[in-house]
């Protein structure tokens, strides 16, 4: 075997060395692009859903501040008209009260509070008084602080992913560039520079989540 014969099996092992090489980071590159835009796609929906959530829990809040107002304003005018022993009055508030507002009020008033200095101040500070849109609220604001956890998951996974993509493009590059060069020692340095890049972020990319959803 002539040394031209050798020189042109080593060159032809490094050309189909740089094509495997090429043609593993291009489909290494096109998955990781893939994941990377998946990701984005599910942190918009995150986000989408967070604000959703907190609009939803500012709304319920609202309806909650307005339901203690009313129960605290009739419940301001029945003590008023109790102290004055208006009976009927007090009457008249009292069949006014919120469905919500009755049990706590019922509960209150069974401790005798004229009495019992250790009862509670008001209705207001028994565990009986519950307002269903207070509790919507906070399963809204629960919901918004959970979606927003999810954004911030998706767009790490997001930009590990866009970073995989940096480094099987790099891998890309060595490649390609390999080709160019005359120098046999070059290519090959240039070539293992090439796959350990891409061995490196396959690695890496193993531990990320996947998935292969539309």
């Amino acid at each position: 075997m002539t040394t031209i014969d050798s020189d042109a099996r080593a060159d032809r092992r490094l050309e189909l060395l740089a094509t495997v090489l090429l043609t593993l980071a291009a489909v290494a590159t096109a998955w990781s692009t893939y994941q990377a835009a998946y990701w984005h796609g599910k942190q918009a929906e995150a986000q989408s859903a967070s604000i959703a959530a907190r609009v939803e829990s500012t709304k319920a809040s609202d309806v909650a501040n307005r339901e203690a107002e009313i129960d605290v304003s009739l419940f301001t005018q029945w003590v008023d008209a109790y102290a004055r022993r208006e009976t009927k009055l007090a009457a008249f508030y009292e069949r006014r009260f919120r469905d919500e507002f009755e049990p706590a009020f019922t509960a209150w008033v069974a401790t005798k509070p004229r009495e019992n200095p250790s009862a509670p101040l008001s209705p207001f500070a028994m565990p009986e008084y519950k307002l269903a849109a207070l509790a919507d609220a906070d399963r809204f604001e629960a919901q918004a602080t959970a979606a927003s956890i999810d954004v911030k998951r998706y767009i790490e996974r997001a930009d590990d992913y866009m970073l995989a993509v940096v480094l099987f493009a790099a891998a890309l590059f060595f490649a390609g560039i390999s080709s160019k060069l005359h120098a046999r020692r070059l290519r090959i340095a240039v070539l293992c520079v090439g796959y350990a890049m891409f061995v490196g972020t396959v690695i890496w990319v193993a531990t990320f989540p996947i998935s292969v959803s539309t």
